[in-house]
């Protein structure tokens, strides 16, 4: 089993910056791809962006420009550099790991809450 624990989530203002992490733990080897999803009250879980390799990330259109995935496989962690925050990018953001690429979330964390408000 692999174990995933967030931090850095918390409350911002329209334009501003905040950075996610996430520490991956347990049977490591077995992970390919990371990656973070969000969920939206009243909305279905969306894939945000995912890292395979710095050359190979992926990330949603409504993302694209103002995000920025990356990880540190000696430390088996990944990380969400969110600029230009939205309104709309208020969500509980998890972090996920998987066995394959294109990403497949076979291991979630708890989850952290992102609020962006004035």
């Amino acid at each position: 089993q692999v174990q995933l624990v967030e931090s850095g989530g918390g409350l911002v203002q329209p334009g501003g910056s905040l950075r996610l992490s996430c520490a991956a733990s347990g049977s490591v080897f077995r992970v390919l791809t990371m990656g973070w999803y969000r969920q939206a009250p009243g909305k279905e879980r969306e894939l945000v962006a995912a890292i395979y390799t710095p050359s190979m990330t992926n990330y949603a259109d409504s993302v694209k420009g103002r995000f920025t995935i990356s990880r540190d496989n000696a430390k088996s962690m990944v990380f969400l550099q969110m600029n230009s925050l939205k309104s709309e990018d208020t969500a509980v953001y998890f972090c996920s790991a998987g066995h394959r690429w294109p990403m497949t979330g076979d291991y979630w964390g708890q989850g952290t809450q992102v609020t962006v408000s004035s």
